[in-house]
């Protein structure tokens, strides 16, 4: 049996997320103490284990206990869905992204952020030894392997939609 105090220092949480978990109907208690003291056993620390996997996923907590009552050991649906909403949250950033860095319009705003423009991708396969046949094949292997990932890099470049359409029916040829 693991006391609250143990089982939030195992897991780096407060005592009381463990008690809002408990209030919730998250992470109840397994039992109680002779002096009233919540007790865990060793099934409610393989719960939490679950809880905090979800939650390092980003689901939100009425999610997280729906998934645990329904008992299913599986949660494809839900993730996927997930999945899907952080790829379309990624997508809008990066595009939040270019526009600051065209708003900024200095090269030391591109230098100290975490975007990759067209022309410096570019630069970077030449001096890396790729011709305009090696970048071809480069991203004709991206979109056969990985599509959907390409379709991403694409947009990280703030390559504009018309082109990025160019480049992958080229890369599918």
């Amino acid at each position: 049996m693991y006391t609250i105090g143990q089982l939030a220092k195992r897991f780096g949480l407060s005592r009381s997320t463990l008690l809002y978990y408990d209030a919730i109907g998250l992470l109840p208690a397994s039992t109680r103490s002779a002096s009233g003291y919540r007790l865990y056993t060793e099934q409610a620390v393989q719960r939490m284990t679950h809880i905090q996997t979800f939650r390092d996923a980003g689901l939100p907590l009425e999610t997280i206990r729906t998934l645990l009552a329904s008992g299913t050991d599986a949660p494809t649906a839900v993730l996927e869905r997930h999945l899907q909403a952080l790829n379309s949250d990624i997508s809008r950033l990066r595009q939040q992204q270019q526009v600051i860095v065209r708003l900024l319009d200095s090269a030391s705003a591109l230098k100290d952020s975490r975007t990759m423009s067209k022309q410096r991708w570019v630069e970077m396969l030449r001096a890396a030894g790729l011709d305009d046949a090696g970048m071809r094949k480069w991203h004709s292997e991206f979109e056969q392997r990985s599509p959907e990932a390409h379709q991403d890099f694409l947009e990280s470049l703030g390559i504009d939609d018309e082109e990025i359409a160019l480049i992958r029916q080229h890369s599918r040829c």
